[in-house]
């Protein structure tokens, strides 16, 4: 592996929203690199998730919020933001971005183009 191809794959972060756009409660839709993505925060945790339903694409951003459960509108399907999908349990997985609050901006891990 090159230099180059190692920094074409190493992950970026891109601020996505301001601390003070995103009280606990709350969500935002954000685009980066053209992949639509929901931000929740959740008791002062942030989450951000591939707004597309893992089961048949359906927009998860106006899914009904229970604590850090998130229903699709689509089909009802629930996944717990606050717990991670354990790889070959067979159950549909969220697309899950690492984010990080520095300052007063939510920063997401993308990857490189």
């Amino acid at each position: 592996m090159t230099r180059q191809d190692q920094t074409d794959t190493m992950p970026r972060q891109v601020p996505v929203a301001r601390t003070d756009e995103l009280q606990p409660g709350q969500r935002k839709l954000v685009f980066v690199d053209g992949r639509s993505i929901v931000l929740f925060n959740i008791e002062g945790g942030i989450h951000a998730i591939d707004n597309s339903c893992p089961h048949n694409g359906a927009s998860l951003a106006s899914g009904r919020l229970e604590g850090s459960v998130l229903r699709c509108p689509a089909h009802g399907l629930r996944f717990d933001l606050a717990k991670s999908c354990e790889p070959g349990s067979g159950s549909l997985c969220l697309r899950r971005f690492p984010v990080q609050v520095v300052g007063d901006s939510v920063l997401l891990q993308a990857e490189s183009a």
